[in-house]
């Protein structure tokens, strides 16, 4: 296993910045556009998560570190950012995503997790039980789906201007 806590809270707290850097300033081109029916702008993934920060990955952590592990865990609404984002403009969304994870971050760092706690269990009501350390990953994984899905978003937006070098760049379906 390559799990490590420190390498995960490494990720996570940089996210905000990566986010940041990448998306302030854009014009609605850049943000607004998705890649496709059921796809995300990076907008929409902002606002995913912002909700994901409210209500998904320290609810569950603190679900399972309490020893609650036949209660399964509330529902996630993946798209539940369609409305909770209404009315926002992309900067707002950012900083409110700062704050959660700054939060976050400082509630995981202060739980103290071990190893044994690590492999306590949840239940996840999809997918059953799940361990603490499979949800952490998870999440760090999450941010990275999620930062390869905007820079998919924007790159699908000069799919056609980029001629035969769509042949040499993966990011664009051939």
């Amino acid at each position: 296993m390559n799990f490590s806590l420190q390498r995960s809270i490494q990720v996570l707290e940089r996210t905000p910045s990566v986010l940041r850097a990448s998306l302030s300033h854009l014009d609605y081109f850049w943000t607004e556009n998705n890649y496709g029916d059921k796809t995300f702008s990076p907008f929409d993934v902002v606002g995913h998560l912002v909700h994901a920060e409210r209500t998904n990955w320290m609810i569950r952590a603190r679900m399972i570190a309490e020893g609650n592990k036949m209660t399964p865990f509330p529902a996630f609404d993946r798209y539940a950012m369609h409305e909770t984002s209404k009315g926002k403009d992309l900067a707002d969304l950012l900083d409110e995503f700062a704050s959660e994870r700054a939060k976050n971050i400082s509630d995981l760092r202060a739980m103290n997790l071990d190893e044994t706690q690590l492999e306590m269990q949840g239940t996840h009501p999809d997918f059953g039980r799940v361990t603490l350390r499979e949800l952490l990953a998870t999440w760090v994984v999450h941010d990275l789906n999620h930062l390869h899905q905007i820079a998919k978003s924007m790159a699908w937006q000069y799919r056609e201007d980029v001629g035969p070098w769509r042949a040499f760049l993966s990011i664009l379906p051939k």
